[in-house]
């Protein structure tokens, strides 16, 4: 048991390192919160390794460590409810279908772009900005990619 939280602890220092590198890169598609999501490599092998329980204990932690650091309330409001939609979507498909890690991840991208869209369209009371869905659902579509190629290639070294 106690291993199992040491385990999570490291990987919520390393989801939290992974956030602040991504604050280092600067955003190159010209749309706003388009990133890698490399933070989310940490989440995806926590689901494929614990449960979502503990994907959530540590996306949590990530969440409002990155946002008192290096963002704001907003911030963390967006990543939130990103992250919220997005662990309910690859929980569901991690455990109710045989979709491959790849998968999985790239609709955890998807459903977050959705998922801080929506809040987003709340919160300035603007539905003009689902304009912004065709571009966030690509971004969504090749960081999940991206993201899920990398965790197959970490769980696979690491055993």
């Amino acid at each position: 048991m106690n291993e199992k939280y040491a385990k999570l602890g490291l990987f919520s220092a390393i989801a939290i390192i992974f956030g602040y590198v991504e604050t280092l890169i600067p955003v190159v598609a010209g749309i706003p919160g388009i990133k890698l999501g490399l933070a989310n490599l940490a989440i995806l092998f926590i689901l494929e390794r614990y449960t979502y329980k503990e994907a959530i204990v540590v996306s949590l932690i990530r969440i409002v460590v990155i946002g008192f650091l290096f963002g704001n309330m907003f911030s963390i409001i967006y990543s939130l409810t990103g992250a919220a939609l997005s662990l309910t979507v690859m929980t569901l498909l991690k455990n109710r279908t045989d979709a491959s890690l790849w998968a999985v991840s790239m609709a955890g991208g998807i459903s977050h772009n959705m998922g801080q869209l929506m809040i987003a369209m709340l919160i300035v009371e603007n539905t003009s900005l689902i304009y912004y869905a065709p571009a966030l659902l690509i971004s969504g579509l090749l960081t999940g990619l991206a993201i899920g190629w990398l965790t197959t290639e970490t769980l696979k070294r690491i055993g």
